[in-house]
């Protein structure tokens, strides 16, 4: 899914409000060291106080991947198996993505709230992703390491594309990424649809062996690796603009919705694989 806390809409909100706060300006324009500067009572200019860095994202997103995995644990509890399948899965889980969804809409409008909805993101989040996970390695032992361990060598490719420029993160490139985004949602929206007045998308089925199937889910999760560009020039424009320290967590966040996106379509795509032999 694309990111809706992490465009240059609430990169350009973000700058506006630190520099009406007065509390905060980019680094190329400080004159005074942050710490001299004089803290209000307002929240609003508290939050704006100190300057968001690379640093200090990367440790906001190992904490909330902390608050993840806890609950993924708990999640992956919930699942009854057995050698036929899942016997039991607890439905009410799915209400993790919609809490989790509610809290990135929240934090796109309130991102002075980033660290606490951030960290119900990632438990609502959590138990989803742990219930899912279960249900896929009854169906094909190993698949979720196999899944974590792809997810983990995306990133790292796709952050040495990053760095080393191979991939630059243009305007055009915005524009690809983001509409090519925007599409494979209402898509999704549709064939949900679809599913709940008891039709079906057979090749978006985990089942569905077909070379077009397993075409698809290479596209989308490719998509969401290029997700990956967009989210670290994200981060790394904010960090050069100096922007409020809590749009750390809000860089955190958006982040993990991408890491969470590639996760679940390598894991499709995995699934589809085993279905083949």
């Amino acid at each position: 899914m694309a990111n809706p806390i992490l465009n240059d809409k609430a990169f350009k909100e973000a700058s506006e409000a630190g520099y009406a706060s007065g509390a905060w300006a980019p680094p190329q324009s400080r004159s005074t060291p942050i710490s001299s500067i004089p803290m209000s009572n307002d929240p609003v200019s508290a939050w704006h106080s100190q300057a968001m860095t690379v640093q200090g994202t990367a440790t906001a997103t190992g904490v909330l991947f902390v608050f993840l995995l806890a609950s993924a644990v708990f999640g992956y509890s919930l699942v009854k198996t057995d050698a036929f399948g899942v016997t039991k899965f607890p439905t009410w889980s799915l209400l993790g993505v919609f809490i989790g969804f509610g809290c990135v809409i929240g934090m796109r409008f309130k991102p002075q709230l980033a660290k606490p909805l951030g960290i119900v993101y990632a438990l609502a989040e959590g138990v989803f992703i742990g219930a899912i996970s279960h249900a896929y390695e009854s169906y094909k032992s190993g698949i979720v390491l196999e899944a974590a361990g792809a997810t983990l060598a995306v990133f790292a490719v796709m952050l040495f594309l990053y760095r080393t420029q191979i991939i630059k993160v243009t305007e055009r490139f915005k524009r690809i990424v983001i509409g090519a985004t925007l599409g494979v949602m209402v898509f999704y929206g549709i064939s949900l649809l679809i599913n709940l007045f008891g039709g079906s998308v057979s090749f978006l089925q985990s089942n569905n062996g077909s070379a077009f199937s397993i075409l698809i889910s290479v596209l989308v999760a490719g998509l969401a690796a290029f997700n990956l560009a967009l989210n670290f020039d994200f981060i790394e424009r904010g960090a050069k603009a100096g922007l409020p320290k809590q749009m750390e967590w809000v860089a955190a966040v958006g982040l993990m919705v991408t890491i969470i996106w590639l996760y679940l379509e390598i894991l499709r795509l995995l699934a589809k694989l085993n279905s083949r032999r």
